[in-house]
């Protein structure tokens, strides 16, 4: 073989080394059914690569619905594309702000798929901040319909926290944990004669805390009664919904402020750039099809 066609011949094996046709399984754990396929939902994956952020795909911060959890408002500049990585860095307001009466005194992004979907397959590969606010990856809908149609599903596939600040002994594994948790409520609260609002979840250690290194995280939305959750493409738990999830989502990256892990004296947010910042090198979302 000559150089030139081992050049060529090693550049095309990059290429399709690179190449993603499936979600990130382990090969004992690759739950896909005999005679399908994954497709990936372009509109809701993203591998962060260049410098400017695909507004075609996300929504970066989306005040009209959610300004943010008090103490932190979700600020646009506090999301970036860098090194071919999605990087969201908290920091602390230069001056306090108010919103419809509530004060910040923090800033934390969100970015929001445009797109909706229903079942199917949604994973990240994801490093958390090194402080007490959130790092998450997460499904919701906006309520739509009448009566008890208007109503929320809300899939939580990561939720946890760089820093566990609180004593309630139910969070302390809040920063070593993979925590899930489905929620179903309504747009309106007089509502008495609908299925019942609840919540339902499961967490498992990844073997460190969340901020030491990337993890993929990842759920199989299988359909209206169950989801499939994996860490690093192995299965580890499944959720049983107690009310249909079938109504389509959008898909979210958010940093924010927990009322139940609060703002420590030190303020929170005094490390590096990097200790701050939740990073994540990619989102993949698939559909099952036939072969």
């Amino acid at each position: 073989m000559t150089l030139q066609r081992l050049l060529i011949f090693l550049a095309l094996l990059t290429i399709f080394s690179c190449t993603t046709s499936k979600p990130h399984f382990q090969a004992d754990d690759d739950p896909t059914p005999e005679g399908k396929k994954w497709v990936k939902i372009e509109a809701m994956s993203d591998e962060f690569e260049g410098k400017e952020l695909d507004n075609k795909k996300w929504k970066n911060t989306e005040p009209q619905r959610w300004v943010g959890r008090p103490p932190a408002i979700f600020k646009k500049d506090a999301v970036r594309l860098e090194d071919g990585e999605l990087k969201i860095t908290n920091y602390l307001l230069e001056e306090t702000e108010t919103v419809k009466g509530n004060t910040f005194t923090h800033s934390g992004g969100m970015l929001r798929s445009k797109e909706l979907h229903v079942y199917g397959y949604y994973e990240c590969k994801m490093k958390a901040s090194k402080t007490f606010m959130s790092s998450t990856f997460w499904l919701i809908n906006y309520p739509s319909g009448e009566g008890c149609e208007r109503r929320v599903t809300e899939l939580d596939i990561q939720e946890c926290v760089g820093r566990v600040v609180t004593e309630e002994k139910w969070a302390s594994t809040f920063d070593t944990h993979i925590h899930s948790n489905t929620h179903h409520r309504y747009g309106r609260k007089d509502l008495e004669d609908c299925p019942p609002r609840n919540s339902n979840g499961q967490n498992v250690s990844i073997g460190g805390f969340v901020h030491d290194d990337y993890h993929v995280y990842g759920v199989w939305w299988k359909n209206e009664k169950e989801a499939l959750f994996y860490l690093d493409g192995v299965f580890q738990y499944k959720i049983t919904f107690p009310s249909d999830f079938n109504l389509p989502m959008f898909l979210n990256m958010v940093t924010e402020t927990y009322n139940w892990n609060p703002v420590p004296e030190d303020g929170g947010l005094l490390g590096s750039e990097e200790e701050r910042t939740t990073s994540y090198q990619w989102v993949r979302s698939w559909e099952l099809t036939d072969r």
